[in-house]
C-alpha cells in the first residue's frame, strides 16, 4: 500500500508539472507560456534571434526579464533531465520555429512522446532523446515524420532491442541525418539480420505484385 501511495503520489507531481498553462497563455501569449513552461521544469530556452539562453539556477529560481519577449518564439530548448512529458507537450506545440529540443535523461519521455513530435516536422534540426528509459524501438519509428531533423542522439536507450538493425533503418528513413548512438554493441544478432532480409524480401514481393498489376 505504501508502494502504491508513492506511485500515485509521483504520478500526481508529474500531472502538476506538466499541467496546460492555459492562463499564462490567455494573459500573455503561447511563447511566453511555452518559456514560463520550460522555466517551470528547470529548462533552458533560447528565442528566435536572441544569443542569449534563459536557464533556471541551482535553487530552481529565473530571471523574469523573459516576459520581456513577448510574441518572439522559442528555437531553442533543452529539457535535460525534466519531468516534460506528453500532456505537458501540449505547452510547446505552437512553436512552429523550434530547431532544436534536448531530451536527454528525461524519465517521462516514452513512445507516446516521440509520435507526437511530427507537430515540429517543419522546423526540428536536432533532437537529442539519449538515456532516456522509457522510449522502445516502436517509438523510434515516428521519427520518420521529421523530414527536416539533421542530428539525431539516441544513445544510451535501455529500451532498445536489435539497436544495430534500428540504427540501420533510421539510417534508411532519414538518410540526411547524422544518427549519433553510443552504448550500445552495434553487431546485428542473426535474428535481427534475417528479420531485416524478411523485410527487403517482403518489398521486392510488393513491388513485384504491383508491376504484374499494372500489366
Amino acid at each position: 500500500m505504501l508502494l502504491r501511495w508513492r506511485s500515485q503520489q509521483g504520478q500526481r507531481r508529474v500531472q502538476k508539472k506538466n499541467a496546460y498553462y492555459s492562463y499564462t497563455q490567455h494573459f500573455h501569449g503561447a511563447d511566453i507560456a511555452a518559456a514560463f513552461y520550460v522555466l517551470s521544469l528547470k529548462g533552458g530556452f533560447r528565442y528566435v534571434g536572441q544569443s542569449d539562453w534563459f536557464h533556471t539556477d541551482k535553487r530552481g529560481q529565473f530571471n523574469w526579464n523573459f516576459l520581456n519577449h513577448k510574441d518572439t518564439p522559442l528555437e531553442e530548448v533543452d529539457m535535460s533531465c525534466s519531468l516534460i512529458s506528453y500532456s505537458g507537450l501540449e505547452n510547446l506545440v505552437g512553436q512552429q520555429s523550434l530547431r532544436t529540443l534536448s531530451l536527454q535523461g528525461c524519465p517521462e519521455v516514452d513512445d507516446w512522446f516521440l509520435a507526437r513530435l511530427h507537430v515540429f516536422q517543419d522546423s526540428l534540426e536536432e533532437l537529442d532523446i539519449s538515456h532516456c528509459p522509457r522510449i522502445t524501438t516502436g517509438g523510434l519509428a515516428a521519427l520518420r515524420n521529421l523530414k527536416g531533423l539533421r542530428r539525431l542522439d539516441m544513445s544510451s536507450l535501455p529500451g532498445l532491442s536489435n539497436p544495430g538493425l534500428v540504427i540501420i533503418l533510421l539510417e534508411e528513413m532519414l538518410p540526411q541525418c547524422q544518427i549519433i548512438a553510443s552504448g550500445y554493441d552495434l553487431s546485428l544478432s542473426q535474428e535481427g539480420i534475417e528479420e531485416r532480409n524478411e523485410q527487403h524480401e517482403q518489398g521486392h514481393e510488393s513491388d513485384k505484385s504491383e508491376k504484374q498489376a499494372i500489366y
